[in-house]
């Protein structure tokens, strides 16, 4: 029987100068695992709007049950605001309020939850205190949890990150996030042990039980059971990187649950995702014939 993977969080429109994407890395991370044939569910809400139906309409497209997508009649369906002038800066304006910040706890969420084998959220997701207190009581359950941190500034709070961590059983996180983690916990560490200190240290303060850390272009680590496994990545001619890592996450997810061995859920995963980099946009769909036919190992 498929695993069943709930993800909680953002369901937005990145609307650049000259088209508007569906996104949000929960979404992205959803969409991903049910391509890879798991079962899966999305907590999130949508405003009563046009940008609302045309994401009813995209996630139609994907055969994805909204059983768990909330209506807010009140509150717009998410948009960030892409500024893609300067390709070496580019400006992000994430729109609030917006609906996502006002996911509210149900029954129907709860049990959703209560039957998963796995949870997955972010922490943009909580910058409001409504959706915040409803993910705080979905982390309680007992299943699977993994957080995959995603620092928007200005929304990083890091008390409601750390209170996060202390219900993580599978952190995600990239190069840039290791940096404000180092500086947020005050941990002193060379370029060379970085990643040496900060999992260390986490495994220490924390219930976490493997750390993934990607590395863009150079790959991939993993660490668990006080030990750390690398994976160099695959080469692709790449076209964007948007929804690369989230990518990624679903391919580990799905390797982790199944109890595959830290090189094989690292193989799978950095193939995942160089696939989805190989091509434009964060949604694209595809085969598992896609993701065995990317190249060979940098």
């Amino acid at each position: 029987m498929a695993k069943k993977i709930i993800c909680f969080g953002e369901m937005l429109w990145d609307c650049f100068p000259d088209e508007e994407v569906a996104g949000g890395a929960p979404m992205n991370v959803a969409l991903n695992l049910q391509q890879l044939g798991l079962d899966v569910g999305m907590i999130s809400r949508l405003g009563s709007d046009e940008y609302g139906d045309r994401m009813r309409a995209f996630l139609q497209s994907y055969n994805f049950s909204m059983d768990l997508v909330q209506t807010d009649e009140s509150n717009p369906t998410g948009l960030v605001k892409v500024d893609n002038t300067e390709k070496e800066h580019i400006k992000y304006e994430i729109v609030e309020p917006s609906a996502w910040d006002f996911i509210s706890l149900t029954e129907e969420n709860q049990q959703a939850v209560a039957n998963a084998d796995a949870l997955i959220f972010g922490s943009l997701a909580v910058r409001n205190d409504v959706s915040w207190e409803t993910l705080y009581h979905l982390v309680h359950q007992p299943l699977l949890t993994v957080f995959d941190i995603n620092f928007r500034a200005p929304f990083i709070d890091f008390y409601k990150i750390d209170s996060l961590l202390g219900y993580t059983d599978v952190l995600k996180i990239n190069e840039d996030e290791l940096a404000i983690l180092l500086d947020f916990f005050e941990l002193k560490a060379s370029a060379e042990n970085r990643e040496k200190v900060l999992c260390e240290y986490l495994e220490e303060e924390y219930p976490i039980s493997c750390i993934c850390i990607t590395q863009g272009s150079k790959g991939a680590m993993m660490y668990q059971d006080g030990k750390f496994y690398k994976h160099e990545g695959y080469k692709v001619a790449v076209k964007d990187t948007v929804g690369a890592g989230d990518a990624f996450l679903a391919g580990f997810v799905k390797n982790y649950l199944q109890g595959k061995r830290p090189s094989e859920i690292l193989d799978f995963a950095t193939k995942i995702g160089a696939y989805v980099a190989s091509q434009k946009g964060g949604t694209h769909k595809y085969t598992m014939e896609d993701i065995e036919g990317i190249g060979s190992i940098r």
